[in-house]
């Protein structure tokens, strides 16, 4: 049998609460070095995305916006917020489903989710109306977060470190949410074993894609928590033998493209 390299993961303590324009990349090499660690190569960072869309200034006054019919009508279906509902469409590309418990959304990233990723969790003045929108182009915000950290932190890290964006969403026939890459850089997203990787008995794999990236953000979420820990950054390591030289295909080259889509 193959040995397997130790997986670990961590959150990094003492960073502190992003504002828009505040950089990341900066607070986790600050935030290494006062454990006395530093960039390694092979290193992957998973980011909860709500930091990322808070430095890049996402945050949104629901009482703001102009809301269309098309939206009190959805907010009258579902028992939400007319300007919540306006937020949700301006954010998808459609909406799957509409019910009370939640609104599916396809985003315009391409990502399927509840509420289009819109949420007032951990944001100051979310009881009053303020929720964070998912960053603009989350696999463009990993790959310069990826970029500034080489440049900032340089040591072995400045080959193979990856970065890993993640949200919280829930699964079609599943209870619960589980971490998930909305956005990366660094990383194999996709490990196709078809074809010549094989079982214990020697039969080759036919069917087995992993999802790395997900996986990552599922691992690292566990770790960050999902409340009031104050931990947005995990570190992982012993997973360097997916990392690459390169920003990589991006967390969009891990959707499955609608044509496939086996639930609509």
């Amino acid at each position: 049998m193959t040995a397997v390299p130790e997986l670990t993961v961590r959150p990094l303590a003492g960073l502190p609460m992003f504002a828009p324009g505040m950089s990341i990349a900066q607070a986790i090499c600050s935030a290494l070095a006062a454990e006395g660690d530093a960039l390694r190569g092979g290193d992957i960072f998973v980011i909860a995305q709500k930091i990322v869309s808070k430095t890049e200034g996402r945050t949104l006054d629901l009482r703001s916006l102009p809301v269309s019919e098309e939206a009190r009508s959805l907010a009258a279906a579902t028992g939400r917020e007319p300007g919540l509902a306006q937020a949700i469409l301006d954010e998808s590309a459609e909406v799957l489903r509409a019910q009370s418990a939640a609104i599916i959304a396809r985003h315009r990233t391409g990502h399927v989710l509840a509420n289009a990723g819109i949420d007032a969790s951990n944001v100051e003045g979310g009881d009053a109306g303020t929720v964070l929108l998912w960053p603009e182009d989350p696999d463009a915000s990993a790959r310069a977060i990826r970029t500034e950290l080489q440049d900032l932190c340089g040591g072995e890290g400045r080959g193979g470190v990856g970065v890993v964006l993640t949200d919280s969403m829930g699964r079609a026939w599943r209870i619960g949410t589980v971490g998930t890459a909305i956005g990366c850089a660094g990383i194999e997203v996709l490990e196709d074993r078809r074809g010549w990787a094989v079982d214990l008995f020697g039969r080759t794999l036919q069917a087995t894609v992993i999802a790395v990236a997900d996986s990552l953000a599922a691992m690292g979420t566990l770790a960050l928590g999902e409340g009031d820990e104050g931990t947005p950054v995990a570190l992982v390591r012993g997973a360097g033998r997916w990392t690459i030289n390169e920003d990589g295909p991006g967390a969009a080259s891990g959707l499955r493209p609608v044509s496939q889509d086996m639930f609509r």
